[in-house]
């Protein structure tokens, strides 16, 4: 079902939709989602979401719930995800979708899908740091490696934007480097929801740094959870 946006979501993100459902591969350690499912078991394709009506002129993250680009997702079940939001706007019906994995490198095998070839989506990834941090990232692509796909996706003319949440301790010059690259059209700021674990953040000194001279390339926000760090 369409879920309205809510609790710590974008700001500009007006519902959820979940068609694919089960345990995210990359099994990052702060995902929200592991509190919320943690016995979640492999992922599916449900196929009772596409009775949803997608609405008109909302905008709608697909996969809030798991990285619907992951590696073990099959490509027939992302086309059909897509394929669905085709034929929403076929319609008539004009809605824009976030599309956000860790595994960037993998939208660019749908570039050429109608729903992304037209302008209808917003290609998205996570760089919580320049640093790559093992034991917490766990089975999600390195940094490098996502920044090089966003870089090759912003080439192609599509609408990125980065996500840095939650902000781990980073390298001022490294991370500004990265986030260049993929030359986002917006960048959010973001804590650790899963407060009870505890991540290496960095100080609100370092973050307003970070903050100030991302607004000399590109539209940022701060997120509601991360507000204490911008004053």
């Amino acid at each position: 079902m369409l879920n309205f946006s809510h609790g710590n979501m974008y700001e500009f993100v007006t519902h959820t939709w979940n068609p694919i459902k089960g345990k995210c591969l990359h099994d990052c350690e702060y995902c929200y989602m592991k509190a919320i499912c943690p016995n979640a078991k492999a992922p599916r394709l449900a196929m009772n979401e596409f009775a949803t009506n997608l609405g008109n002129r909302n905008f709608i993250f697909i996969g809030s719930s798991i990285d619907m680009f992951a590696n073990d997702i099959p490509s027939e079940w992302i086309k059909t995800v897509l394929d669905f939001c085709w034929e929403n706007d076929e319609k008539g019906n004009r809605n824009a979708y976030l599309l956000q994995s860790k595994n960037p490198e993998r939208f660019l095998e749908f570039l050429e899908h109608p729903i992304i070839k037209n302008k209808r989506c917003v290609l998205g990834t996570t760089i919580e740091s320049n640093r790559f941090y093992p034991d917490i990232m766990n089975n999600a692509p390195d940094i490098q490696s996502r920044v090089t796909a966003m870089e090759r996706i912003a080439e192609q003319n599509q609408a990125t934007m980065v996500t840095a949440e939650p902000l781990l301790q980073f390298d001022l010059d490294e991370m500004l480097e990265d986030i260049k690259r993929c030359q986002p059209k917006k960048v959010n700021i973001g804590k650790n929801t899963r407060r009870e674990l505890v991540l290496p953040e960095p100080s609100s000194e370092e973050v307003q740094s970070l903050v100030n001279e991302l607004k000399k390339m590109t539209k940022v926000e701060v997120k509601r959870n991360a507000l204490d760090w911008s004053h």
